[in-house]
């Protein structure tokens, strides 16, 4: 058997395995659309399930921003900022952002999961702690395990044991979490954790991806980053804090010294983003109401955020109920473990300003049959 033959079963063996599991993904085509509105595999959708809270991804103005760009300046960067020169819409997305921020600077990143797996190590490492809620996305793991330094894990949102955590700890320690929790929906305590951090000298970073734009929160965070590819509804992520640390993150940071600058259409647009989101901030109001209404029709607590989580259990039932949702125009896409912990199997549902009313009490009405239905289970 050659390599190239002994590499082909390999990668068989896995998927059959994934397979067997239920756990093998694969890519469906589908176009996204004005409202809220796809086509997938030949089908017109509704989407319950994208970041695009602002429905900004569609706007005009952010599309002509991006347009502009590309025919004044190119549809690529070119290579790494450090290399080819820091592009001058680079300059003024961070002095953007760092005024919404209300920090000393801000840099851009390729994406958030880049600017959390080179921050982290960037701040911390070998002989130092990172202490960190236990449901913190995927690249806040990823950079605190290339960082090198030990990881303790507190329970979701639990300040007690996170002070726990950082009373014993050595070095300098790095306290994790999301403001808006990806799967769930639910809030951080920042005020908690801000006072936390203070009372022991440790740095308090927090990822704001599914806050920005949505969910207004007051934080103390010394380090906060995010993306631009949710409600912004663009791409790339960045980082917001003092000063001297962006400089360091210049030095230091790896996904950003070895990694190609964005676009100027990618960077154009986020800018052009940012200033409809300040202007009209009845967008994010507009996607928090769907996200209440649909709970209130279901008969579900009130939302946190416009995140909100229904728990099946079970993958197969998941999927099922994904795939009714489906059959009856509404892309709702079950995320299923390791994404989740094992037995939680949910939809996770998400509401944009381009949706409207009408769809959100008929999207609410299709999922309270269906789960009846499929999985004897009443809402």
């Amino acid at each position: 058997m050659t390599s190239f033959e002994r590499l082909k079963a390999f990668a068989e063996q896995k998927l059959s395995q994934l397979e067997a599991t239920g756990q093998r993904r694969s890519l469906v085509e589908t176009a996204r659309e004005t409202g809220g509105r796809a086509a997938r595999a030949g089908r017109d959708v509704i989407s319950f399930c994208d970041n695009d809270y602002l429905s900004l991804s569609h706007d005009a103005r952010v599309t002509q921003a991006a347009a502009d760009a590309a025919r004044l300046y190119g549809a690529g960067s070119g290579g790494s900022r450090l290399i080819t020169g820091n592009h001058p819409l680079n300059a003024a997305l961070e002095d953007r952002l760092a005024r919404l921020k209300g920090t000393e600077g801000a840099r851009v990143f390729g994406s958030g999961f880049l600017a959390n797996l080179g921050t982290i190590p960037a701040l911390v490492g070998k002989g130092d702690t990172i202490v960190m809620d236990e449901l913190a996305h995927a690249c806040m793991h990823g950079g605190a395990r290339l960082s090198g330094a030990q990881v303790r894990l507190f329970r979701h949102n639990d300040v007690a044991e996170a002070a726990r955590l950082v009373k014993d700890a050595a070095g300098q320690v790095l306290l994790l979490t999301e403001t808006v929790f990806s799967m769930d929906g639910d809030v951080a305590p920042l005020s908690e954790l801000g006072a936390l951090a203070e009372a022991t000298g440790a740095w308090l970073m927090t990822d704001d991806a599914h806050g920005l734009g949505v969910v207004k929160q007051d934080n103390p965070a010394q380090i906060q980053m995010g993306t631009l590819s949710k409600a912004v509804g663009g791409y790339g992520g960045y980082v917001c804090g003092p000063a001297p640390l962006m400089d360091l993150l210049t030095s230091r940071a790896r996904s950003f010294v070895y990694t190609t600058g964005l676009p100027p259409p990618v960077l154009a647009a986020a800018i052009a983003a940012l200033d409809v989101m300040e202007a009209e901030p009845e967008r994010g109001a507009k996607a928090s109401r769907h996200a209440a209404l649909f709970c209130e029709l279901l008969g579900l607590p009130a939302p946190s955020s416009v995140i909100v989580p229904i728990i099946i259990g079970p993958e197969a039932e998941a999927m099922r109920v994904s795939a009714a949702l489906l059959e009856r125009g509404y892309l709702v896409t079950a995320i299923r473990p390791p994404t989740v912990p094992a037995g939680t199997a949910r939809l996770r549902v998400t509401f944009a300003a381009g949706h409207e009313e009408a769809d959100v009490r008929a999207f609410a009405g299709a999922l309270k049959e269906i789960m009846e239905l499929a999985c004897a289970v009443t809402l």
